[in-house]
C-alpha cells in the first residue's frame, strides 16, 4: 500500500469525501497528519465518514463542510467561508462526481448535471479558492478524471448536451473537460510564476458506488453494463484505486501537468498515465477555460491576484 508522505501543517480540501475514493483519500491524508476538510453534499454522510476516519486515526484533524458542486451558489458560499477564515489552502482535491445519469437533468443554474458536477463546479471552486491556494508555499490542485476521457468530445455548440443527450458521452465530455482544465491551470501557473502544481489522476476501474448511484437518479436504475458487464472486467478495491489520487495530491515526484493512473489502465500500482490527444490541445484547453469562466461567472483575473 502506498505510504502518504508526512502531511503535518497542511490543510487539504477533498470533495466527495463521504464515500469511495474521496473518503479513502481523506482518511489516508488525515492519517498522514493533514487537516482535512470533508467537502460533501450531504452533511450526515460526511459525519459518518468523519467518524470512520477518527476511528482509524484518533486525534486526526478533520472537519465536515457542505458543498454541492452542482449548485454555483453553494460553491460560492463554501469558498467565501474558507476565504473569510484566511487560512492558506495547501491542496484542493477535486474528486467528487456523478456518472451516467440516465436522463438529461438540469441544475438550478441551467447546466447539464454531469457537466456541472464534474467540471463546472470544480472549475468555479478552484478559481474561487485560488487566493488561499496561492497563499500556501507549495499548493496543489488535483483533478480526478477517468479513462472515459478518451471517448470525450468537446462541442462548444452543444456543451450542455441540449440537442443530443446520452449518459456516457455526456460523462466522457465532462472527464475530458477535467483534463483540459488541469492542463490549462498548469499553463497559467507557469505563465504567472505561481508555485502551484496542477495534477490529474484517474482510478481505473475501482469498485465504488459511482457507476450505480448516477444511473439511479430520477428513478432510473443501472443498465446492463453497470449491473452485469462490469462483473467480468478487471477491477480493484478502493485502497488501491485511490493511490493515483494520493500520488497526485501528496507525492514529491508528481509533476506539473502530470497524469497518474493504474499501471494496467484499469488496475495496478500507480504510474504516469497517457492522456487523450485532445486533452493535450492547449488551444482547446484555453478556449474551454474561457467558456467556463463565462458560464460560472468566475475569473482568474479577478480572484487570482
Amino acid at each position: 500500500m502506498y505510504q502518504v508522505p508526512d502531511q503535518h501543517g497542511k490543510r487539504i480540501v477533498v470533495t466527495g469525501a463521504n464515500s469511495g475514493t474521496g473518503k479513502e483519500a481523506a482518511k489516508r491524508l488525515a492519517g498522514a497528519g493533514a487537516h482535512v476538510v470533508l467537502a460533501v453534499r450531504t452533511e450526515a454522510k460526511g459525519r459518518q465518514a468523519e467518524a470512520e476516519i477518527l476511528a482509524a486515526h484518533p486525534g486526526a484533524r478533520v472537519e465536515v463542510r457542505r458543498l454541492d458542486l452542482a449548485d454555483q451558489a453553494s460553491v460560492r458560499t463554501f469558498a467565501e467561508e474558507l476565504i473569510a477564515e484566511g487560512q492558506p489552502l495547501d491542496v484542493l482535491v477535486n474528486n467528487a462526481g456523478v456518472m451516467n445519469v440516465p436522463a438529461r437533468t438540469e441544475t438550478v443554474d441551467g447546466f447539464e448535471l454531469q457537466l456541472a458536477s464534474n467540471f463546472l463546479g470544480p472549475f468555479a471552486l478552484t478559481v474561487r479558492l485560488l487566493p488561499l491556494l496561492l497563499a500556501a508555499p507549495a499548493p496543489r490542485v488535483v483533478m480526478m478524471s477517468s479513462g472515459a476521457a478518451y471517448l470525450g468530445r468537446i462541442d462548444f455548440d452543444d456543451l450542455q448536451s441540449r440537442r443530443r443527450y446520452s449518459p456516457m458521452p455526456a460523462y466522457s465530455l465532462s472527464k475530458l473537460a477535467d483534463l483540459l482544465m488541469m492542463v490549462r491551470l498548469a499553463d497559467l501557473a507557469a505563465e504567472n510564476d505561481w508555485p502551484l502544481l496542477s495534477v490529474g489522476a484517474h482510478p481505473g476501474y475501482t469498485r465504488t458506488n459511482l457507476m450505480t448511484s448516477g444511473p439511479r437518479l430520477n428513478g432510473g436504475k443501472p443498465g446492463l453494463i453497470e449491473s452485469v458487464g462490469y462483473r467480468f472486467v478487471p477491477s480493484q478495491g478502493v485502497e488501491q484505486g485511490t493511490e493515483p489520487l494520493l500520488h497526485a495530491a501528496a507525492d514529491p515526484a508528481a509533476v506539473a501537468g502530470g497524469y497518474y493512473g493504474p499501471r494496467w489502465a484499469l488496475v495496478g500500482p500507480t504510474r504516469p498515465a497517457s492522456m487523450p490527444r485532445s486533452a493535450r490541445d492547449k488551444a482547446l484547453a484555453a478556449r474551454l477555460w474561457t467558456e467556463a469562466e463565462r458560464l460560472t461567472g468566475t475569473s482568474v483575473e479577478v480572484v487570482g491576484r
